[in-house]
């Protein structure tokens, strides 16, 4: 079936191209994304725990790709040094995405949404803080098609994912779909990739500081992340209710 997010972007046959990339390696689908959409193309980042590989990738392309970086205001201190280090390490081309809601006034009108409990509230914090200014740049840079490190086994909706596939309007591609965290390990270890410092503080996924938490024996993974409330933030997703409020 052709289809095709938007009239700027290319269309093609998307099952065709799922076969096409499933075939290829991790370096070759980023190649496949950026001579498919060209100025279209970027990829985004949280410069979390494995967030280097995707990265590393980007940066062997043959011309700069634009990373976005959605950043929350409320990442763990070790994320904001680990980026900087990433940044001038891969020389990246970074933009970084902001909600135009400060913490400050968010918490001021909405209280800590993070404390309650309730999902709906995460859900609210997700779409100021991360949703809203992730489409936000991705409409700023005319972005067609954005690359990221999600991977199937991390959560239940990732696992039903495509290696492309439209996400609110735009074509989301998964270089790193099929990987397991072995393949994380050795790639980061082959090509001399710094690990975050979190990781050997026990930390297998992070976030914001609030919302993560290391691997306590019985709880791993995606599974520590927002308080065992929810497995996804909303950016790899569809839609989000309350999405445009």
């Amino acid at each position: 079936m052709t289809t095709s997010a938007n009239p700027s972007a290319p269309s093609f046959d998307t099952q065709q191209a799922c076969e096409q990339l499933r075939s290829l390696s991790a370096l070759e689908r980023m190649r496949w994304g950026l001579e498919t959409f060209g100025d279209g193309f970027a990829l985004t980042t949280s410069f979390g725990i494995q967030a280097a590989v995707s990265l590393h990738l980007v940066s062997q392309l043959e011309r700069p790709v634009p990373v976005i970086w959605v950043d929350t205001g409320y990442l763990p201190p070790e994320t904001y040094q680990y980026s900087q280090m990433l940044v001038e390490h891969l020389g990246l081309k970074l933009h970084v995405a902001q909600s135009g809601v400060s913490p400050a006034r968010m918490e001021a009108l909405h209280g800590r949404l993070w404390e309650t409990g309730q999902v709906e509230d995460l859900e609210t914090y997700h779409r100021i803080r991360k949703v809203e200014p992730l489409d936000r740049a991705l409409n700023d840079l005319k972005v067609t098609c954005w690359a990221s490190g999600v991977r199937g086994g991390q959560t239940d909706h990732r696992k039903a994912m495509e290696p492309v596939q439209l996400v609110r309007g735009r074509w989301a591609l998964r270089p790193l779909l099929d990987w397991n965290n072995r393949d994380v390990f050795y790639y980061m270890q082959e090509n001399g990739l710094p690990q975050h410092p979190l990781f050997d503080k026990g930390y297998s996924t992070v976030g914001d500081w609030h919302s993560s938490a290391p691997d306590d024996g019985s709880t791993s993974g995606r599974a520590t992340r927002f308080g065992g409330l929810k497995q996804e933030c909303g950016i790899h997703l569809p839609g989000m209710a309350g999405e445009g409020i």
